[in-house]
């Protein structure tokens, strides 16, 4: 009787230690042991197909696809909003540079990609002399798109004293690579003639009007990312992610 209770204590502690200290991190994430530029490059690259596939059990969202339910895009002259849009391509990124710089809390992610934007949409408005009135099948597709994201960090610790990376703030820049594709099915819902001029007019000037039309999408796909991250962030300790001691 009190071998089968200690070997029941046993097996209860060794759960326990399981669940508190077991390791959260997924097996795709490979730990540098050093901030250099080349092993923080491999591992990102080897990190991005699975990560945006979403980790369900620590609460991490897909990033590919993710769903823009509704986007409002107001340009000039034109409002177009988009619906069930689906965002795709983030886990082919190549990812171009990273800067790990610990003791600065300071970060930088430079990758290119190619994307691709499906869903519905409406638009009302004008298109230089062109009146706008439709709705119907949506995508864009971006080529090239660069992107680098410039992150400051900070380090938390948990009630425990465990340490976390955590995002203080960030900005970005990017431009759209080699081409910008638009395909907006029923643009003038009474002339198929016209729709076909008027989204000829769009992919001949496609630099003109991807920056005013694409940023909004843009900006949203940036912070869901950084939020994405962030819930990453909040569950996975640090050790797990660099084999570098905290900077004092």
């Amino acid at each position: 009787m009190i071998l089968r209770a200690s070997f029941g204590f046993l097996c209860f502690v060794l759960v326990s230690c399981n669940f508190v200290y077991g390791k959260l991190a997924p097996d795709y994430i490979h730990p540098c042991n050093a901030t250099t530029s080349a092993c923080l490059i491999k591992a990102t690259q080897d990190a991005i197909p699975e990560f945006v596939k979403g980790i369900p059990n620590l609460g991490v969202p897909s990033l590919d696809p993710f769903v823009i339910e509704k986007l409002a895009i107001p340009l000039n002259g034109l409002k177009v909003t988009f619906y069930k849009g689906k965002v795709s391509g983030f886990r082919k990124c190549i990812v171009d540079n990273v800067i790990s710089e610990l003791e600065k809390r300071h970060f930088v992610l430079e990758f290119h990609c190619n994307l691709t934007i499906k869903g519905q949409y409406d638009a009302v408005g004008r298109i230089l002399l062109f009146p706008i009135n439709g709705e119907g099948d949506a995508k864009v597709k971006l080529t090239n798109l660069r992107m680098k994201l410039d992150i400051n960090t900070k380090y938390v610790k948990d009630k425990q004293g465990i340490d976390y990376f955590s995002i203080k703030n960030y900005k970005y820049s990017f431009d759209y690579g080699d081409h910008v594709y638009f395909d907006l099915q029923n643009l003038f819902k009474e002339s198929k003639q016209l729709s076909e001029t008027v989204l000829n007019f769009l992919n001949d000037n496609w630099k003109t009007v991807a920056e005013e039309f694409g940023k909004p999408i843009v900006d949203y796909a940036v912070d869901l990312a950084i939020r994405t991250v962030e819930k990453f962030f909040d569950k996975v300790p640090y050790d797990e992610l660099i084999y570098v001691p905290l900077p004092v």
